[in-house]
C-alpha cells in the first residue's frame, strides 16, 4: 500500500479496507474452488455451498463499501489517495461479480445433473479453464496486496489465453451439438458455465488494470497491451 500519511488513523482506515478487501478475495476464491469440485464431480452438494457464500460475498461487498464511503467523507482524500479508494471500491465490485459467476457455474451444474445429461460432455475442458481463471485471480489479489505493476501487466497477457480457451470450447461444444441434439439442453449450460469462466478471467484482468491505476494514474482500459508494456517498462 501507498506510502504512511502524518494520520496514523488514516493508515488505519486504509490498512482496514484492504485487509477486508483481501478477506472478499479468500471468500471469493473459495467459492471458485468449490464451483470447480461441483463441476468435475457434478456436486449437488459442492453447488450448494456455492450458494450459501454468495450471501457471506454480498455482505462483505456492502460492508467494503460502506467503509470506504466513510473514509471519504470523513478524510476528503485527494490525488494518490482517493485513486487507491475508489480502486478498492472497484476491486470490490468485481470480487462480488465473481462470486456471482461462481454462483452461475453452481446453478448450471444442478441443472445439468437435473436434466441426467449425458456425461460425454466436453466438462473437462471446461475445468482446466476455470482453474486458469482461478489462478488469475489468484495473482490479481497477490499484485494488488503489493501494488505489483509488472505482474499486473502480465495479467493482462494471460486473460487473452482464457479468452481463447473459451474460443476454442464453443467451436467443439457446436460440433456436439450437431452431431447430437440430444444433448443441446446441456450443451447450453455448459456454454454459460464457460462463459461465467470467461468473466472470472475477465475481472482478474480489470482488478490489474486497478493496480495500474492507482499506482501510474493511468486508465488503461481501452489502450492496446502492446502499448501498455511499453509504458510501463
Amino acid at each position: 500500500m501507498p506510502d504512511k500519511h502524518l494520520s496514523s488513523q488514516f493508515d488505519n482506515d486504509l490498512n482496514n479496507i484492504s485487509s477486508h478487501v483481501m478477506e472478499l478475495g479468500g471468500v471469493v476464491e473459495s467459492q471458485i474452488r468449490q464451483a470447480i469440485y461441483a463441476l468435475s464431480q457434478f456436486s449437488i452438494e459442492a453447488a450448494d455451498d456455492v450458494l450459501v457464500t454468495e450471501h457471506k460475498v454480498n455482505s462483505l461487498e456492502v460492508e467494503i463499501d460502506r467503509e470506504i464511503a466513510s473514509v471519504i467523507g470523513r478524510r476528503q482524500p485527494t490525488a494518490g489517495d482517493l485513486r487507491l479508494l475508489m480502486a478498492m471500491s472497484k476491486t470490490t465490485a468485481n470480487l462480488e461479480r465473481v462470486g456471482d459467476e461462481a454462483a452461475k457455474i453452481a446453478r448450471m451444474v444442478k441443472s445439468i445433473i437435473d436434466s441426467a445429461a449425458p456425461r460425454s460432455l466436453p466438462s473437462s475442458d471446461l475445468r482446466v479453464a476455470a482453474e486458469m481463471a482461478s489462478v488469475l485471480l489468484r495473482k490479481a489479489l497477490d499484485a494488488f496486496a503489493r501494488l505489483d505493476i509488472p505482474m499486473a501487466v502480465s495479467i493482462l497477457r494471460e486473460d487473452n489465453e482464457i479468452d481463447q480457451e473459451f474460443d476454442g470450447f464453443v467451436r467443439k461444444l457446436i460440433t456436439y451439438m450437431m452431431e447430437d441434439p440430444r444433448t443441446i439442453s446441456a450443451s447450453l449450460d455448459l456454454l454459460f458455465v464457460a462463459k461465467a469462466i470467461e468473466r472470472i478471467g475477465d475481472h482478474a484482468k480489470n482488478i490489474a488494470e486497478f493496480i495500474i491505476y492507482i499506482v501510474k494514474g493511468e486508465d488503461v482500459r481501452h489502450t492496446p497491451l502492446a502499448d501498455v508494456e511499453s509504458s510501463m517498462g
